[in-house]
């Protein structure tokens, strides 16, 4: 972030002065479009990069986002760029809507053009291979930059519609909260903020792999009973998962756990939930991913988190019943099972002495 923005930022008056921060979305996806176009509405000079130089003029012209966002009219405003130094150099901040598998690949071609920007993650998954997130390989990419984590229950199409949402922007510097507030809170996006990188940023993970089980037992017409038992263990299970790695447990009361985890899980909007769906009616996942036309993160992400939680050895029976249902041709009744086992565990997590949960 520039030195001139920096010292706009601390004066009081500072929120009068939203124009004056320039944004940049690098990738074109649903909800990266979402958050560019989240900002324009709120005043600022705001860019989104995208790949394809065709697609990106495109987008100029007609200010449709006629992949991800077909039905819906764009600000005016909000401009389309396919050079990634013009994306990049001289911005404020840089807000990252990139699939994992190409996050750490994009970090290094923009670090050329870093100076003192801002870089913050909107992608909510795991670097296959490493178990890196995407905070971990911004400092391992990019060490000197100010950084910071993006995550809530934010379905793309509900934000540009309009609809009243909310979402976390975790970050261990107080400036870098401050200024993602000042570019995306508005009356109708609110913007909270936390210090918690780690339980945020898992929160937004693995989320994903309970949204491909609650789509799986869409399919099977499961009972509300059985919904409300696989979001409440979902809940267990992941705060039982970020404990060991660090979180904070009460972050996952918050929007980017239990209120990311509802909004994910209970819609068919969600991209896990659809191909958690199209795999319980019998569909192959290359099918299912195939006619889903995006990246469903909670597929790679139930592969990492399996064989992390193997090595920690955290009881994680969701998970590795999904795993085993997808990768392993086990029946889907596999993961209901799963759920009926360890009865004489707690259903709420850290409350009973170890012994018992």
């Amino acid at each position: 972030m520039s030195e001139v923005n920096f010292t706009n930022l601390v004066e009081p008056v500072a929120v009068d002065r939203k124009t004056a921060l320039r944004i940049t979305v690098l990738g074109g996806g649903s909800f990266g479009t979402a958050m560019a176009n989240t900002a324009v509405r709120n005043g600022c000079d705001t860019m989104i990069w995208i790949r394809d130089e065709a697609t990106a003029k495109e987008i100029n012209e007609t200010h449709i986002n006629r992949r991800y966002l077909p039905d819906f009219q764009l600000e005016q405003d909000l401009r389309a760029v396919s050079d990634l130094e013009t994306a990049v150099r001289d911005r404020d901040i840089i807000l990252v809507a990139i699939p994992s598998h190409s996050f750490r690949s994009v970090l290094r071609q923009i670090k050329p053009f870093i100076s003192a920007q801002a870089v913050v993650s909107l992608t909510k998954g795991i670097e296959a291979k490493t178990f890196s997130f995407m905070s971990d390989i911004i400092r391992e990419e990019l060490p000197e930059v100010p950084y910071g984590v993006l995550s809530g229950p934010n379905l793309a199409k509900e934000i540009v519609a309009g609809h009243p949402a909310g979402t976390v922007i975790a970050s261990h510097s107080e400036l870098v909260r401050y200024a993602v507030q000042q570019a995306l809170h508005s009356a109708l996006f609110r913007v909270f903020a936390s210090d918690d990188v780690n339980g945020v940023e898992l929160g937004g993970a693995l989320k994903n792999i309970y949204a491909v089980a609650m789509g799986m037992a869409a399919a099977y017409n499961v009972g509300e009973n059985t919904k409300s038992m696989i979001l409440t263990r979902a809940l267990a299970e992941m705060s039982r998962f970020a404990v060991k790695l660090g979180a904070n447990p009460l972050t996952f009361l918050g929007l980017s756990g239990v209120g990311d985890l509802f909004a994910t899980c209970s819609s068919p909007l969600s991209r896990n939930y659809q191909v958690g769906y199209a795999l319980g009616k019998g569909k192959t996942l290359q099918q299912a991913t195939e006619e889903l036309g995006q990246t469903a993160e909670g597929i790679n992400t139930i592969v990492q988190v399996r064989a992390r939680s193997n090595e920690l050895d955290v009881y994680m029976p969701i998970t590795c019943a999904l795993y085993e249902v997808i990768f392993e041709g086990a029946p889907p009744m596999n993961i209901a099972l799963s759920l009926m086992k360890n009865g004489h565990r707690s259903d709420v997590e850290f409350v009973l002495p170890h012994h018992l949960v």
